[in-house]
């Protein structure tokens, strides 16, 4: 028995860890990777009711939020070295991780009733909206000061990246400025200047959308779901393409490394959709 209750702690720190993934990864979402691994539905349901079984929750959560933390600091320096200097081969094996996501999303998507013709337009619309949005945000919206104030944006951001599967706050903070600061800020554990802005404003957006969201899921399950998987195919593309991606002296190796990478990002994200029915 303790022997099962180790395994257990030790899997949602693991857990934990590859959601911090979704904080700090372009193109990534810990919703999405909080679906993949079974614990996203339980998560936003005692988000949405705090006082509900709080005791039991807060001990399930608590190995997950550890990992969260320890990810994020140990994944930002060597994966800001990486985007430094290998960004193109690093992004599309990112692009690859997302697409194998998707499997996972789509069984999902149907899991409470038949695909409907609604569907396909929500994802549709989504895709090519939310494509657009994303593109042109940095003209829209322009760029945000790295300060307190630009860091508890970035919390509500990375907030509603969990709470909304498919949203993926790196790429909404690449666009704003505020994503390199920030992963200096974890890699340096940065607690009031980074750490403490991020978690108000994180804090904030979970206890005013999460009923939302829980009330989205429970009434419209299927278009959410379309929703998600049109928002995720679309900051796919957005992080493969120029602004984000700088292809400037990329060669036949990089476009060789880019296919490996994506293959193997690929198969790194089927795998990760199959611990949903192991662990869920």
């Amino acid at each position: 028995m303790e022997k099962q209750k180790t395994e257990s702690v030790l899997s949602r720190f693991i857990k934990g860890v590859v959601i911090a993934l979704g904080f700090i990864l372009p193109g990534v979402s810990g919703g999405v990777l909080a679906a993949i691994l079974g614990i996203y539905e339980r998560m936003l349901s005692f988000m949405a009711h705090l006082t509900r079984n709080f005791k039991e929750n807060f001990l399930f959560f608590l190995p997950v939020g550890i990992g969260g933390i320890v990810g994020i600091g140990v994944l930002s320096k060597p994966l800001e070295w990486l985007l430094a200097n290998f960004q193109i081969v690093v992004l599309w094996g990112f692009a690859g991780a997302i697409i194998g996501t998707l499997p996972a999303l789509l069984k999902e998507s149907t899991s409470k009733r038949e695909r409907r013709p609604i569907d396909a337009i929500w994802f549709v619309g989504t895709l090519v909206i939310g494509f657009c949005f994303l593109y042109f945000m940095d003209d829209l919206l322009g760029t945000l000061p790295a300060n307190f104030f630009g860091f508890v944006i970035a919390g509500g951001l990375i907030a509603l990246g969990v709470l909304v599967p498919g949203l993926s706050p790196s790429n909404l903070l690449l666009v704003l400025g505020l994503y390199d600061p920030m992963l200096k800020g974890f890699k340096s554990f940065d607690i009031m200047g980074v750490f403490l802005p991020i978690a108000i404003g994180g804090i904030i957006v979970v206890l005013g959308f999460s009923k939302i969201m829980e009330w989205l899921l429970e009434h419209f399950h299927s278009q959410v779901y379309h929703f998600i998987i049109g928002i995720v195919a679309a900051s796919t593309l957005l992080i493969v393409i120029p602004p984000v991606a700088d292809y400037s002296g990329s060669n036949v190796v990089t476009l060789i490394m880019s296919i490996i990478l994506f293959l193997l990002g690929a198969w790194l994200g089927l795998w990760m959709s199959k611990l949903e029915d192991k662990y869920k």
